[in-house]
């Protein structure tokens, strides 16, 4: 048998089972276990219950194992049962543990004879049973019973497979003597996962109801069809001795006699039979767990290792100790402290590689969002020179003036420039959003401490909405400030003597202050500004329909090629006399649309008046909106006043038409100026205000303000989410730290049982598909689901001498078509 630390690995097994089992099963073990397979009324039941030497499983008609019992056996002085959803409770009476299979078989699957994937933990302490791990699973059934699903088989099959396709579990498959071994359901679905038979044991039940003058002989013997592992008889108590409540130990006694007196089993007696069964199984399942020890060491390494760092942080932390407690407080303050920060300079470790974040999303709004507000307020030609008219005209009263009026141009500008509010404003609130954001960012990190979390996301955001008011009022005060003097003696404000040489310049000059062009550039055409993605939209379908291109923006005109190699030019569009405006995003439409025009009505694409183009998102529909500006493409306004006046007259006065004009290049030049001061100062006044001062007050301030609160403690207290987590971890980490501590000192020069030679299996027939009901037609299911590949422990040498490899790609692929399994849920 091995020795002592090889008898203790199989209760280790059952230990770690139970540690992961508890917690939900989370670290995906495969653990080594023995799944008992067979048909309904096959005798597995009764089997295990031989084993246990007491009646304890339920009885009945059909399917009765309607959940899998994973069945742990373990040797001890006294004998009770355990459940593992009903820990610290003991069970000595084993009728009370059949209710109690009951009860929690019928909690999940109610009443109608139904199955459920999620097992039952059962372990049984007996002074007569050996270590072992069993897995009693639902028996193989054809044709649905009762309110039983029509898919029923299915279920049962592709539950079984979820356990046997493992390489570290053993297969137990019972079969009748009084049925055609050829035609096992058992055996067939053990050969699809296991055609070599390293895995599979055969156990024939129901010796004693064969046939008169029939026997198995042949078949024990593993001559007529040989299995690699062989086969065990037993004799199971019949259904009128469980009826009469016959002992199950004089049913073993029985069985003894009935091996001992059968002429064609006598001389194989003591291979047969119930104990026997116990001691193969356990043999050989320790053996098996030896087997595959390294690549379950190394499994268990692997977890371990991946636990360590959260464990040993969680060991470290005391929820009773003050100390403790203001000391994580700390350490979590400055974290959070430390990744806003690196969230809004754009040093993190981790780099977002999918979308913009923090910082990244703030300078978009600074170079970007910001911009292209202002320029959206701006008047067009047609409007402005229709308020200069009325502002001259309202300035002279009933006098005609013979000069320029000055004040029609103070009156212009200081409208002008207070119509920047408005961008302002929303420059502001779009900046406070993203804080926001990149705080709860940052916070998600607290919410073990629901308290801690709440606190710090109240105290921040109310700072950032202080921090937001005082910035506006600062800005309102930079745009009331400009307001208040129009500085006609600035450096840069070409002044009355020398209005009209900007007559001709007038566009250049805008598009030179909006879009940042500043100093000697290369030639226009050469300038790109953008390249990217974009959907022309509005063709129809006998034209080919909406089609992807690759655009590139230059400073003078839009052009799209064929893809981004940009060999093939399919069109190059001159940008004078362009303008975009806003397309309604379409209803079951997930692109985002613009469209572009022609101010002269000029077809701008082939016969197509606009172009519309569309983008994947938001952003980039504001980011290419943004690159249009620079280049001078300006969104489409509607030539009305407030006051609805309408277009501007026509002017038959030539001297008011010139003072039009003078006063109409006075305010671009003196505009320019205001909005190049704007787009400097708005983005510096939110770094010095706002966002400087937010990483400021949470470095510096926080935690002031949260020991201000006097329940420091209260701050600390997990949330029960967390509580149970850290205990799932900790729980975790020492049982792979146990189980590792245990296989060390296993001795993996145990002598064991070597595994019997290859034998001719191919008399079990591949599963055959099921006729449907209404056709009589092979139904069509999908393959079996792969089975895991476990590296091998190296080339084992056979009874005579020579080296025998088992490698797992020798094994014929399971082809049998069936559903791929559902997972099994999670245990709470």
């Amino acid at each position: 048998m091995g020795n002592r630390g090889m008898e203790d690995l199989i209760p280790l097994v059952n230990r770690l089972r139970d540690a992961l089992s508890s917690v939900g099963e989370s670290c995906s073990l495969h653990l080594p276990q023995i799944a008992v397979v067979g048909g309904q009324s096959a005798g597995k039941s009764s089997v295990l219950e031989n084993f246990v030497g007491r009646d304890f499983l339920p009885r009945g008609s059909g399917i009765v194992t309607r959940r899998p019992l994973i069945l742990q056996l373990l040797s001890d002085n006294t004998e009770y049962g355990e459940f593992l959803h009903c820990q610290g409770k003991k069970f000595t009476d084993f009728d009370e543990i059949r209710k109690e299979i009951e009860t929690e078989t019928h909690r999940l699957t109610g009443s109608n004879k139904a199955i459920s994937p999620v097992p039952i933990h059962l372990r049984i302490h007996s002074p007569h049973v050996l270590n072992l791990t069993l897995v009693d699973l639902p028996g193989i059934t054809k044709v649905p019973v009762g309110d039983q699903p029509t898919d029923i088989e299915y279920q049962v099959r592709d539950m079984i497979m979820q356990y046997i396709c493992k390489e570290n579990c053993l297969i137990l498959a019972v079969t009748p003597a009084n049925t055609d071994l050829a035609n096992s359901d058992a055996l067939k679905l053990a050969k699809d996962v296991d055609p070599q038979g390293l895995r599979t044991i055969g156990v024939i039940t129901k010796l004693d109801l064969m046939d008169e003058g029939t026997n198995a002989r042949q078949i024990l013997e593993n001559k007529l069809l040989p299995l690699r592992r062989g086969y065990i008889g037993v004799v199971n108590r019949s259904q009128k001795d469980i009826d009469g409540k016959k002992d199950i130990k004089e049913a073993l006694r029985a069985e003894k006699e009935f091996f001992l007196s059968h002429p064609a089993y006598k001389h194989m007696s003591e291979k047969m039979g119930t104990p026997y069964l116990q001691r193969i199984l356990n043999q050989q399942f320790t053996n098996h767990i030896r087997d595959t020890l390294p690549a379950f060491r190394s499994h268990l390494q692997s977890q371990l290792l991946a636990l360590k760092k959260e464990a040993e942080d969680y060991m470290q932390f005391n929820p009773n100790d003050p100390a403790r407690r203001t000391k994580t407080l700390l350490q979590l303050v400055q974290r959070f402290a430390v990744d806003f920060e690196k969230l809004i300079e754009g040093s993190g470790d981790k780099v977002d590689t999918v979308n913009l974040s923090g910082g990244a999303k703030i300078n978009r709004i600074f170079h970007e969002r910001f911009p292209y507000e202002l320029i959206k307020i701006g008047s067009d030609e047609g409007k402005l020179r229709t308020e200069i008219n009325y502002a001259i005209r309202n300035t002279h009263g009933v006098r005609t003036g013979l000069f320029t009026p000055d004040t029609a141009f103070e009156a212009i500008v200081k409208k002008q420039i207070s119509r920047l509010k408005g961008p302002c404003v929303k420059f502001i609130d779009m900046v406070s959003q993203e804080l926001t954001t990149t705080l709860y960012q940052c916070i998600d990190k607290l919410s073990s401490f629901p308290k801690l979390r709440d606190e710090t996301e109240r105290i921040v955001t109310t700072e950032i909405r202080e921090l937001e008011t005082k910035c506006r009022d600062q800005v309102m005060l930079l745009i009331d400030i400009q307001v208040a003097y129009i500085n006609t003696k600035h450096e840069d404000f070409v002044g009355f003597n020398n209005s009209p040489q900007m007559h001709n310049h007038t566009n250049t000059k805008i598009a030179a202050r909006i879009g940042g062009k500043q100093g000697v550039a290369p030639h226009s055409s050469l300038i790109v500004i953008r390249k990217g993605w974009l959907t022309i939209n509005n063709i129809g379908i006998m034209k080919g329909g909406a089609k992807e291109y690759w655009f590139i923006l230059s400073a003078e005109n839009l052009s799209w090629f064929k893809d981004d190699k940009e060999k093939e030019k399919k069109y190059m569009l001159p940008l004078d006399n362009l303008k975009l405006r806003d397309v309604e995003k379409g209803f079951m439409s997930s692109k985002y649309v613009f469209a572009i025009f022609n101010t002269e009505l000029r077809n701008v694409y082939k016969d197509y008046k606009c172009l519309e183009l569309a983008c994947n998102s938001q952003e980039e529909l504001d980011s290419w909106k943004a690159s249009l500006l620079r280049a001078g493409v300006y969104p489409e306004k509607v030539a009305v006043d407030e006051q609805g006046n309408g277009p501007p007259e026509n002017l038959s006065d030539p001297q008011l038409e010139r003072q039009v004009e003078t006063i109409s290049n006075l305010v671009d030049s003196y505009m320019g100026i205001i909005y190049k001061t704007v787009r400097d100062l708005m983005p510096k006044t939110m770094m010095h205000l706002m966002i400087n001062s937010v990483k400021e007050f949470i470095s510096s301030e926080l935690l002031a303000q949260l020991y201000a609160l006097g329940e420091c403690s209260a701050l600390m207290d997990e949330s029960p989410e967390q509580q149970q987590h850290r205990v799932e971890v900790l729980q975790k980490h020492a049982a792979l730290k146990e189980a590792l501590a245990a296989i060390g000192e296993i001795s993996t020069s145990t002598c064991t049982t070597p595994l019997p030679p290859p034998v001719d299996s191919s008399w079990i027939k591949p599963s055959s598909l099921p006729k449907t009901a209404a056709s009589g037609k092979p139904g069509i299911r999908s393959h079996a689901p792969p089975v895991p590949r476990v590296p091998s422990a190296g080339p084992k040498s056979s009874p005579n001498g020579s080296r025998q490899h088992t490698s797992q790609q020798n094994r014929t692929p399971a082809l049998v078509p069936r559903r791929l399994p559902p997972a099994i849920p999670s245990v709470k």
